[in-house]
């Protein structure tokens, strides 16, 4: 947290704001992040045009002419705009402020989010280049997902969490996805045949879909680059309802570990 869905509700915040529009400088409060930010970024950044503002599974990529801004707001970061005079919290990191006086901000109290300058392609920097296709691209369909599990062993939640086989789909919208699919969240990638495996990738871009729509979820820290929360989390139909009655057939939602996360599911509609 935050996902696919709020990554993507602060880009179209965002976009409108930032792009065609000149940078003044930035400011680093704290250089200590998942990855040091370079020492260096207030004077790469100065006087550069945002030329876009795009997404590549979680990580905003701001195309500064000379480089790309890679942005990745960590498990609790969030980018939004404040007004200039307003003065930085104790986790307020880093500030983009442009020529206009729009002030971007980032806060991240667990500092495990990202501020970078790329050079060249950002989509060959080392922590994108493997990230594999979008869930609303082309590529990213029934067929795909059928070929890629072929050989996989592991349970299939954590399958469609490996940013490998499919970019952005975390834990939440796992849950929700594999909900609606009426697939257990337990069984094997590989015993997941053609047809469920193209409801299953279906239902990966409705659930995405949906939430961008209500502007993700808000569960703890995240708010859009407007300062309001998410909604999406008032439809959620077993993420964080264990012992809850299931929506749909009122048995008690399971709730259970994988991979260091919690599963949701529904024992008797997800088979």
């Amino acid at each position: 947290m935050p996902e696919l869905p709020e990554v993507e509700t602060t880009r179209r915040g965002l976009a409108p704001l930032l792009v065609d529009q000149r940078i003044r400088t930035a400011v680093v409060r704290n250089r200590a992040m998942r990855l040091p930010v370079s020492r260096g970024l207030p004077q790469l950044l100065a006087g550069a045009t945002i030329r876009s503002l795009t997404r590549r599974g979680k990580y905003l990529l701001l195309d500064c002419g000379t480089g790309t801004l890679i942005l990745h707001l960590g498990m609790s970061g969030r980018l939004w705009v404040v007004d200039r005079a307003t003065p930085a919290g104790k986790h307020d990191h880093f500030d983009l402020v442009l020529e206009n006086g729009t002030v971007v901000r980032l806060r991240d109290p667990r500092r495990f989010g990202l501020v970078l300058w790329h050079k060249g392609d950002p989509l060959r920097h080392k922590l994108l280049a493997a990230i594999g296709p979008e869930p609303f691209s082309p590529q990213f369909d029934g067929a795909w997902l059928y070929r890629i599990t072929r050989h996989r062993s592991a349970a299939i939640k954590l399958v469609i969490m490996d940013s490998h086989i499919v970019a952005g789909v975390g834990n939440i919208y796992a849950n929700e996805a594999l909900f609606r699919s009426g697939i257990n969240p337990l069984a094997q990638a590989r015993r997941i045949g053609a047809t469920r495996c193209a409801l299953l990738a279906e239902q990966i871009r409705a659930t995405l879909d949906d939430a961008i729509v209500a502007g993700g979820s808000s569960l703890r820290d995240y708010v859009g680059s407007d300062g309001l929360a998410g909604n999406f989390q008032s439809q959620f139909m077993v993420y964080d309802r264990a012992e809850k009655p299931c929506q749909r057939c009122g048995t008690k939602i399971r709730e259970i570990r994988q991979g260091q996360r919690s599963t949701f599911y529904c024992p008797r509609c997800q088979k």
